[in-house]
């Protein structure tokens, strides 16, 4: 957590509110997320003047563009912005940046488990950026290959829970979306990459754009701690086997089962997904 959905609500949140606006001060009271450039001081003065121009995604990266440079963010699992129309007096011991634009208006950066990154490189420059340059195909993507991704799922001997849990084979999913594709192309977590038919792997390139377009349009999923710029997503409302063990399943109302997968807790329908090998 967060996962494509609630990156992609967070850009669209930050596109509304601070494209435009002005960087006038920042203040990093957690050096450790700073990784681009490696020093503080170079990395304040480098954004001090700079107007935000855009704000991309990519994976679960946002992307935050200005006139000649692009800051590259990663929210990792707790990482959180919260936009206040005036200069706060004080923050919370969880903050660790803080952007204070010249209308008075700040950006703060939250997070809890000070996992986050963000890396400061020059504007054009990060399609080079090694973390991103890895990434796999987004299955919201319109020019999602879906030659090229049966492909690498037709080499993989590995369960398909972990493939798709690869970012380099595709980007975006994580544990709560992978579970709910599976479930809604009825295919079993353990079944492996390579044991999968060309429909079946049409039928999971359909689930994971269905299943990420309605947590976008929900706002994504608030399971821990997760909250857009308007409060919290209300996926978790609607999804259809994670975090569901021991519930019945929408379709058959055979009980949801929850197992470990590459030490990922995996929830699944046996009696909708079923488990042999082709």
């Amino acid at each position: 957590m967060p996962e494509l959905p609630e990156v992609e609500t967070v850009r669209r949140s930050l596109e509304m509110l601070i494209i435009g606006k002005t960087i006038k001060e920042v203040n990093v009271f957690y050096p450790k997320i700073i990784r681009t450039p490696g020093d503080i001081g170079e990395f304040k003065w480098i954004l001090q003047g700079q107007t935000i121009e855009g704000i991309g995604r990519k994976g679960k990266y946002l992307l935050f563009y200005m006139n000649s440079v692009t800051m590259i963010s990663h929210l990792r699992m707790e990482g959180k912005y919260i936009y206040h129309e005036e200069k706060m007096k004080e923050f919370d011991m969880h903050t660790h940046v803080v952007f204070t634009f010249t209308d008075g208006s700040i950006l703060q950066y939250r997070d809890v488990r000070k996992f986050g990154t963000m890396d400061v490189v020059s504007k054009g420059k990060e399609i080079e950026f090694e973390s991103l340059k890895k990434l796999g195909q987004e299955p919201i993507d319109p020019n999602f290959d879906p030659k090229l991704f049966k492909q690498q799922l037709k080499t993989r001997s590995a369960p398909i829970k972990q493939s798709l849990l690869n970012q380099e084979i595709v980007s975006g999913l994580g544990n709560i979306y992978v579970d709910d594709s599976l479930a809604l192309s009825k295919i079993h977590p353990l079944r492996t990459g390579n044991s999968l038919t060309d429909e079946e792997i049409d039928q999971l390139i359909l689930a994971m754009k269905q299943v990420l377009l309605k947590a976008i349009e929900k706002g994504g999923s608030t399971i821990r701690t997760y909250e857009s710029f308007y409060g919290r997503g209300s996926m978790q409302d609607h999804l259809i086997v994670y975090g569901r063990t021991g519930q019945p399943c929408y379709q058959c109302g055979t009980l949801i089962e929850k197992i470990k997968v590459g030490g990922r807790g995996t929830h699944f329908c046996p009696n909708c997904q079923k488990n042999f090998k082709s």
